[in-house]
């Protein structure tokens, strides 16, 4: 596939602007993110590039008013091997949990040791949300519980989870990538009870869960948020992440609706995940 490459200059201080604008960029197509010295390179599929809403975002993109850019077009090679050895680093989470590719060598040992081969796939742990949702998972108690992993991505939260002794659990994701990846992630690793699907909270039925994680955005958990409700029962448990920590009260009104409290939230970076209970 052929790539349009970007290299957005910001500054250079405000180090949180590469993941604000990493995750405004991927709403509108962009795949695949380096942070370098000298900004942010992006990538989006040529077929999928819509100059109006690059030029919109940036236009509108309120925690830097001075982002400058450039672009240049690239021919398609191997995206899923150059992004894995160049871009894909292990990630350590003291003793706890190690994430790493089939790759990576001179792997530290951890009390949960889970292989990742992303393949362009979001979720490997690298992103700020989904490190504090993998934090939240390995600090609760999941063993014989059930539980939804939407927005599934790498599958890496569901395969953590499994690993904890979770039992069954639903990954879902409505990108084709995410879907075949969590499969091939999903046997990587030897775990078992992972039933994976391809689609939105439309496939959520009658089903009830002890534990949802909902690691997406904003506009996404506010429009479901009513079926994820349907799906637990009194005194289960809702983790969401995707979205700052200033939208923590338009997250909290809705869930209030359906009968979520709050039970705290943890920040990184600007960016948060929440912790809900249904009472």
């Amino acid at each position: 596939m052929d790539y349009i490459e970007f290299l957005f200059k910001y500054t250079l201080e405000n180090d949180y602007i590469a993941d604000i604008l990493s995750a405004e960029l991927g709403e509108i197509g962009f795949e695949s993110f380096v942070v370098g010295n000298e900004g942010l390179t992006a990538y989006i599929p040529a077929d999928l590039y819509d100059e109006a809403k690059v030029k919109d975002l940036i236009a509108n993109f309120e925690y830097d008013k001075n982002i400058s850019y450039s672009q240049q077009f690239v021919k398609g090679q191997n995206w899923n091997e150059e992004w894995e050895k160049h871009y894909f680093q292990p990630i350590i989470l003291g003793d706890d949990c190690v994430i790493h590719s089939t790759f990576h060598k001179d792997i530290p040992s951890a009390q949960y040791d889970i292989l990742i081969d992303p393949k362009m796939s979001f979720g490997t742990g690298h992103h700020e949300t989904t490190s504090l949702m993998l934090r939240a998972l390995l600090n609760s108690d999941v063993k014989g519980k059930s539980l939804l992993d939407m927005g599934c991505g790498t599958a890496v939260l569901a395969i953590l989870a499994a690993k904890k002794g979770a039992t069954p659990i639903t990954a879902i994701d409505i990108d084709e990538w995410a879907y075949n990846n969590s499969l091939e992630n999903i046997s990587l690793n030897n775990v078992e009870g992972i039933r994976v699907e391809m689609g939105g909270a439309e496939l959520l039925g009658a089903e009830k869960y002890d534990i949802i994680l909902a690691n997406i955005n904003r506009n996404i958990l506010l429009h479901d948020m009513h079926r994820y409700a349907a799906c637990m029962h009194s005194s289960s448990e809702l983790y969401m992440s995707g979205f700052y920590e200033r939208d923590i009260p338009v997250i909290d009104e809705e869930a209030q609706k359906h009968g979520l409290q709050l039970l705290g939230h943890e920040e990184k970076n600007l960016w948060v995940a929440v912790h809900y209970k249904k009472i």
